[in-house]
Parts: C-alpha cells; structure tokens; sequence
C-alpha cells in the first residue's frame, strides 16, 4: 500500500508539485492535428492542471496558450482564428502562437501596453497526425520528441483513439499495468452463470518478475502451458505516463497508452494499437472504431461519445459511460454471458479504475502477489520524483529520444527459459517485423 503522502506525492500534478514539475520535463501528445485545422476552431484543453486554448493560425503554426485573454480575462475558447492570430472578441486584442500582443485595437497607437502583456504560451509540435506539447522551463530550447514507434509508423499502420477518463492518471496507468485481472475482467461465463471453462482453464495464478529499465519498467508474467512450456507476457511502463501491451495470436498488433494527466481527477486517454511492419487489418480498424455488436473495443467506439459544450475541455472526448451512470452495468449480462456485465473492454477497465473515486485512498489496500508491478512502478516514481527534488537529477529520457523505442512482447518459452534471454524482441526497430510469432 502507499501511505497518504506518498500517494498525494504521486496524483497531484499541478506546476507547483513534485510529480507536476517531473511531467513537465516531457513531451506530452494532447489532440490529434486534424482537430486543428488552419485558420479553424480553437479547443478548449486542460494539462497538468492548466487550462489552455489549442489552435493552429492562418499559417500553419500550432499554438497553445492560456484560456483567459490578459485583457479582462474573457474566454479565448471564443477567439476569432484570422490573420495569424488569435484575436479575443471582447475588446480584439490579437495574440500569436507565441503568446506575444499583435494588435491592441482600442489602445492608442503610441501604447506601450503592447510590449508589456504577454499571453502565456507552450512550445507545440506535431507528426505523424499528433499534437505534442511541451510545458517544461526549456521553451526556447525543449527536448526533442520522444521516438515512439506508434507515433512513427505509416498511417495505415496504426489506429489511435481519445478519450477522457474520470480519475487520476496513476489509476489508470495502473490498471494496464495489471495483467493478472485480463482473464478475469474480461471474460465470459458458462451456461451456469459460473466463470467460463475457457477462464477456468487458464493459468491465473502468473509468477510475476519486474526489471527497472532506463525506460520506466519491465512486467514479465508467466503462465504455465504444460509441464514443457511457458507463456510470457512482458507490459512496459515508460515514464512518466505510457504504457505498452503485448500482442495476442488472434490480435496480431501492438497497442498501448498515453495517460495523460488533464489534471488531478481527470485523464487524457490516447490509445493506439499498431502493426509495426504491415498494414493494420481492416477488421481491426473496423472493429476499434464502430465497436462489436454494442460492446466496446479497447478503443472508445464511434458511438460511445457524448459530446459536451466547446467551453469544456475535450469537449468531444466525453464518453456516454460515466460514473453517474453506472457506466451502463446490466446485471442480466452478468448472469448470463459477460464476467463483469460491462459493456466492453475500455468500459470494463475505467469502471474498476474510476467507479469508486477519482483518487482512491491507497492506504486501505491490500496487495498481493499479482500486484508486484504495481508495487514496483510506485516505488520507481516516487524515487525519480525524489531524485530530481534533491539533486535535480532528470530520467534518461528526458534528452534522448530513442530510449522509447521498446514493445511489449509476449513469448511462448521452453519451462525454465527467462524470458530476459528473448528481450532483443523489446527493442523496437522501424519497420521490422515481430521476430517471433505472437
């Protein structure tokens, strides 16, 4: 368990707090850039706490700055997107990407006003269809982006997905983490309303092994096949936020997450599932985006949106399944066909993460055996927050990229083989196929 303060350590990421100020030494994907046409809409986002205005100027260049115009503080969610920039519709004091005072309209022209106010303003990039933002002290000279292999594959490769989730970011990170609830959680009953056979007969009792990575974290399950045999699955965890999961024979791609922190109650969910050398499957793509006969995919479906006003941050990536609403439980699903009688992966994974609180109070737990990863990752967070407190020391990548460039694996081992004698396979390299079978 952790006690209350290292837990208040951990989900607290405003810019004065210890795990806020280590967030911010990264990158962190926060709109798709087809949400930013030039000249279009401004969005409405919330990071880290801060809410803040998206938008992309006449030109081009992608800005991200304060939600309050620096004037009298009306709502730039409102500002008039023209003539490279961003101008605010109550008095029209114009702003640019880079936060700096274009045009004062009602101020004389001799006004010096127009060099003092500045609109604060984060550095932005974007590739492969993704906004980055960076909210670090290094504006002028920020980090290079991080070489995800997701965010670097061919479009036809890969599917991503947004979403908000109610609750604090380490909950849900947490709970990809976890593999030992996957059989459970999501699976099906028998005819007896019973855990299914196809359940019963898998190994749920995995022997669990981590390995600190310069990364984040390796979590290697194994699960008996026979006396001859082992499955290994291998999640990573990348700091500060991401999370990787292994493929499956019948789901031969890659997939994981960015849980972004929106701010302490509430997480940007990105998915993306990937095939790293060949074209996504069409019926995958399908299936992630209009869902299976009413159930959800890992990624939030098409249908599961219940857009909220342009003032509210992600305003379209509000899901119909919320707290308030039992995130659409059917008890007579539960007796009759699905385990936890949710309506779908995602669904399944947010009610058990976010159905209690927002910040669950981490000192009434009790850990076993199947939450050593979860143990372990706390453990790595709270020493890279305390390191970079005392002696300002900043995780490896921070300033080089490649040190992202990993996968999830899973391996089928004679008995006795570790699987760390495989973990060439964890290395990502573009355009390179599994090297074994999923």
């Amino acid at each position: 368990m952790l006690t209350p303060e290292d837990n208040e350590t951990l989900v607290r990421v405003g810019p004065d707090t210890a795990m806020g100020r280590l967030m911010r030494l990264y990158w962190l994907p926060f709109l798709p850039t087809a949400d930013l046409p030039a000249g279009g809409m401004p969005q409405r986002v919330r990071l880290l706490g801060e809410d803040l205005i998206a938008f992309r100027d006449s030109e081009g260049r992608l800005g991200l700055v304060d939600q309050a115009c620096p004037h009298r503080g009306a709502p730039l969610v409102f500002g008039r997107n023209e003539d490279c920039g961003l101008r605010c519709v109550y008095h029209g004091w114009k702003f640019g990407t880079d936060g700096r005072v274009q045009d004062l309209p009602a101020e004389p022209p001799e006004s010096r006003l127009k060099d003092k106010v500045r609109l604060k303003a984060y550095v932005c990039r974007e590739r492969n269809g993704i906004a980055w933002a960076y909210m670090g002290p290094r504006q002028d000279d920020p980090p290079p982006l991080p070489e995800m292999e997701w965010n670097l594959v061919p479009a036809e490769r890969v599917h991503v997905s947004f979403r908000v989730q109610e609750c604090n970011w380490l909950q849900a990170v947490e709970g990809e983490i976890d593999s030992a609830h996957a059989p459970i959680l999501h699976g099906r009953i028998d005819k007896q309303g019973a855990i299914s056979d196809w359940i019963a007969k898998r190994d749920l009792r995995p022997t669990f092994e981590c390995l600190r990575q310069p990364f984040g974290m390796s979590v290697a399950s194994r699960r008996k096949l026979d006396d001859e045999t082992s499955y290994w699955r291998v999640n990573q965890f990348l700091l500060p936020f991401w999370t990787l999961v292994p493929p499956q024979s019948q789901y031969p791609e890659l997939s994981g997450h960015a849980w972004v922190p929106l701010d302490d109650h509430h997480t940007l969910c990105i998915m993306f599932s990937y095939h790293p050398s060949e074209k996504l499957y069409d019926k995958s793509r399908a299936l992630f985006e209009k869902g299976h006969a009413g159930r959800e995919t890992g990624h939030a479906s098409t249908e599961a949106f219940a857009p909220r006003p342009a003032t509210e941050p992600y305003a379209k990536y509000w899901t119909k399944y919320t707290r308030q609403n039992g995130y659409l439980f059917n008890y007579d699903a539960q007796t009759k066909t699905w385990f936890s009688g949710l309506p779908g992966l995602w669904v399944q994974d947010a009610a058990c993460q976010s159905g209690v609180s927002a910040i669950y109070d981490r000192s009434k737990e009790h850990l076993g055996i199947s939450d050593t990863g979860v143990a372990m990752t706390r453990r790595l967070l709270l020493e890279t927050v305390r390191n970079l407190q005392a002696s300002g020391t900043e995780p490896a990548g921070v300033d080089d990229p490649a040190t992202f460039m990993v996968r999830a694996v899973s391996l089928t081992l004679p008995a006795g083989v570790p699987w760390q004698e495989h973990r060439e396979h964890a290395r990502a390299q573009l355009d390179a196929g599994f090297g074994y079978v999923p």
